[in-house]
C-alpha cells in the first residue's frame, strides 16, 4: 500500500516500510512533537501521518493484533478495576430509613402499652414521626446541589459526565498533565539559537533562504520565526536541493557546502545540544533549540491549582529536554518523559496509590490513563477515544478554567454536606417532638416542607458564592 504526502495509515493497522523513506506524524499515539523518520524495514503506527517523504507500506497487523486494539483492551480493563464511588447521602439513607421506620414502631407501641395512651393517639403520634421525618430534605441535598454545581461548570465551558464526577473532582489531590496539545499548542517555535561561528546575519540569512525550498513544518516555523529577525542583505547564490529524512543541502557561488537538518548531520561523539543545526562544510554555523508554545493561561492555571493545595505532574511521550522545559517554565517539579501509554498507566496506578489522582489529556496515548485515573480530564478537541475515556470535558481545549472548575467542586460538595448536615440535625430535634406527642402530623408536614425549603435555597446559593 502507497502512501502519498498528508495521508495517513488506517488508525486500526500497523505497517512495515517496504520502500521509501519519509517523515512521520506518530503524535496520534506516541504524543512525540517532532515527525519520526521511517526508512525501509522499519515499522510504521497505525494513524502515523507522511507529511513528508514517499513510502511503500506493507500491512502486517489488523483487529486486534494492531497498536490501537491493544490499546482500547487496556482501556477496557482500567476502567473495570476502578471501585464504584458511593456518595455520602446514600451511605446515610441507608441507615436512617429503617432507623426512622423503627422509631416510629416504637412510638406506636410505647404509646399504647407502656404510657396508656389510646390506639388512635398511640397511631398519630406514629404516623407524625414518620411525616416530620420523611427524608425528603435528605433526597434533596445531593441533586440540588449537584444541579446547581454542575450548570455553574457548565457556563465555565466544563462538561461534567454525572453527579459523582463533582465529588471526585473535588477530591483530587494529584492532577496530572499531558504535554503536547495540553499544555502546548503543539505548534513549533524557536526558544533559542546560537551562533558558534559568530556569523548571525549570514546564518539567519542561509537558513531563511534554504527552508523556503521545504514543505516540512519545522521548515514553516523557522521562516516564521526568522521574517523578523536582522539577515544579511549580501549572501552567495545557493544550488538547494532537499535530502529526505536528513534536510536541505545547499551548494554555495563560495566554494562552500551548506548543511541545514536535524542531529543527524554530526558526527556520533559531537556534543552539542540543539533539534536544527546549520553547518558550513563542517563547521556549525548556526544551533536552533524548538519548544512548543504553552497555551494562553497555562502558567496562570497552574500556578492557582498549586495554591489551591493539588499536586501537579508533567507526563508526556515527547522527549526528556522538551519536558523538561515545559515543566520548568511553569514550575513543575514532577515530571515524566518518553513514556509509552502503557507506561504512562503505571504511573497513574503509583500516584493513585498515594492520593485522588486526576489525568488531563487529549490523544489516543493518553485513553489508557484517562481511563485509569480516578478522574480522566479531556479537551473538546482530543480524539474521540479520550473525550469517551474521560468524565470531564473542557470546552475549546481550555485548561485555564481549572482552578475555577475545582473551586465549584469544592464548594458543590460543601454545599452538599451542609445540606445533609441540616437534614440530619433538623430530624434529631423533629423525631422525639414527634414521638413525645407535641407535634401533630399537620404541623410535622409543615416543618418537613420547611426544612426541603432551606435545603433548596442553600443550593440555590451555590450559584453566586464567590470561588
Amino acid at each position: 500500500m502507497a502512501l502519498e504526502c498528508k495521508v495517513c495509515l488506517p488508525v486500526a493497522s500497523v505497517g512495515r516500510v517496504g520502500m521509501g523513506v519519509g517523515l512521520l506524524d506518530e503524535s496520534l499515539l506516541t504524543g512525540e512533537s517532532l515527525p519520526t523518520l521511517r526508512t525501509e524495514g522499519q515499522d510504521v503506527i497505525g494513524g502515523s501521518t507522511l507529511i513528508s517523504g514517499a513510502l511503500q507500506v506493507e500491512v502486517i497487523a489488523v483487529g486486534k493484533r494492531t497498536v490501537l486494539e491493544q490499546m482500547v483492551e487496556v482501556v477496557k480493563t482500567a476502567q473495570q478495576d476502578k471501585p464504584p464511588i458511593q456518595q455520602l447521602a446514600d451511605r446515610l439513607s441507608a441507615i436512617f430509613v429503617p432507623v426512622v421506620l423503627l422509631i416510629s414502631v416504637l412510638t406506636f407501641f410505647g404509646s399504647y402499652f407502656l404510657l396508656d395512651i389510646s390506639m388512635g393517639q398511640a397511631l398519630l403520634r406514629a404516623i407524625a414521626v414518620l411525616v416530620v421525618s420523611c427524608p425528603c430534605a435528605m433526597g434533596l441535598a445531593t441533586p440540588t446541589a449537584v444541579m446547581v454545581g454542575v450548570g455553574r461548570l457548565a457556563r465555565l465551558g466544563v462538561l461534567i459526565k454525572g453527579g459523582r464526577t463533582v465529588e471526585q473532582l473535588a477530591n483530587v489531590k494529584h492532577l496530572v498533565f499531558d504535554k503536547t496539545g495540553t499544555l502546548t499548542t503543539g505548534k513549533f517555535r524557536i526558544e533559542s539559537a546560537e551562533y558558534p561561528s559568530g556569523e548571525m546575519k549570514l546564518a539567519n540569512a542561509l537558513v531563511w533562504e534554504m527552508e523556503k525550498h521545504s514543505s516540512h513544518p519545522i521548515a514553516q516555523s523557522l521562516r516564521q520565526a526568522l521574517d523578523g529577525v536582522p539577515r544579511a542583505q549580501e549572501m552567495p547564490e545557493l544550488e538547494i536541493k532537499e535530502q529526505r529524512g536528513i534536510g536541505m543541502l545547499a551548494e554555495g557561488t563560495d566554494g562552500h557546502i551548506y548543511r541545514l537538518g536535524s542531529r543527524r548531520l554530526l558526527d556520533a561523539e559531537a556534543n552539542c545540544a540543539g533539534d536544527i543545526f546549520l553547518l558550513q562544510d563542517e563547521e556549525i554555523m548556526a544551533v536552533f533549540k524548538l519548544g512548543d508554545d504553552l497555551k494562553s493561561g497555562a502558567t496562570k492555571a497552574i500556578g492557582e491549582l498549586q495554591n489551591q493545595g493539588l499536586q501537579i505532574h508533567v507526563l508526556s511521550g515527547d522527549q526528556e529536554a522538551k519536558t523538561q522545559r515545559v515543566a520548568e517554565t511553569l514550575a513543575v517539579a514532577n515530571y515524566y518523559a518518553e513514556q509509552l501509554p502503557a507506561q504512562k498507566l503505571v504511573k497513574i496506578k503509583e500516584l493513585s496509590q498515594t492520593g485522588p489522582t486526576a489525568m488531563v489529556g487529549d490523544g489516543i496515548n493518553d485513553a489508557p490513563a484517562l481511563a485509569q485515573a480516578d478522574l480522566g480530564i479531556s479537551l473538546s478537541n482530543a480524539s474521540q477515544v479520550a473525550i469517551q475515556s474521560a468524565k470531564v470535558v473542557l470546552l475549546n481545549g481550555r485548561i485555564d478554567v481549572l482552578p475555577q472548575a475545582v473551586g465549584v467542586a469544592e464548594k458543590t460538595v460543601q454545599t452538599i454536606r451542609q445540606n445533609l448536615f441540616w437534614a440530619f440535625a433538623y430530624n434529631i430535634v423533629a423525631i422525639p417532638v414527634a414521638a413525645l406527642g407535641f407535634l401533630n402530623p399537620m404541623l410535622g408536614a409543615l416543618f418537613m416542607a420547611c426544612s426541603d425549603v432551606i435545603v433548596i435555597g442553600n443550593s440555590i446559593r451555590l450559584k453566586y458564592k464567590k470561588v
